[in-house]
């Protein structure tokens, strides 16, 4: 769990170094959030940071969406992911892909791209290799705005989690 000290740093330098990183590539999200402290506990900071999220402009949240990236992706072979993003990956295996699973996951995060304009965005900490393929599948039956909320749902998930790990 976040410490009492990172929840209400005693300046918004120190608290946006510690929790810029919660939001991939986000800090504006820490930045909003500092101006509702104090915080009385790590939930109360989540509802925060996500109340920045959904109070931004359209356009911020896609940001946010597009600052992911794809999982399995060129960034990951590349060895460019954050070092969050790299654990989250590695957890459900998808540093590990047969060549079969990484041409799978290759064709859908290009379809995906191509018919939403974003990345597919899941907390993969929650499933596996194959459930996160067929979550892929199934979503990209959705509508542009169905699944940038869903999109927004699964990063306040994965940020939840990037704060426990918080020490």
């Amino acid at each position: 769990m976040t410490s009492p000290q990172a929840v209400d740093a005693p300046d918004r330098a120190s608290f946006v170094e510690r929790l810029g990183g919660v939001f991939e590539h986000s800090p504006w999200v820490a930045e909003g959030a500092w101006e509702r402290r104090p915080f009385a506990s790590l939930d109360a900071l989540h509802a925060a940071m996500c109340a920045v999220v959904a109070e931004a402009p359209r356009e911020r949240r896609l940001a946010l969406v597009r600052a992911h990236p794809d999982l399995a992706g060129k960034a990951a072979v590349a060895g460019a992911l954050t070092e969050d993003s790299r654990r989250e990956q590695s957890s459900a295996g998808l540093d590990r892909l047969t060549a079969e699973e990484h041409a799978a996951f290759t064709s859908l995060n290009a379809a995906y791209r191509e018919r939403f304009g974003f990345p597919f965005v899941i907390c993969v900490r929650e499933h596996t290799r194959e459930s996160i393929l067929a979550a892929a599948r199934e979503r990209l039956e959705r509508s542009e705005d169905e699944e940038l909320e869903t999109a927004l749902g699964e990063i306040a998930k994965i940020a939840r989690l990037r704060l426990e790990e918080q020490r």
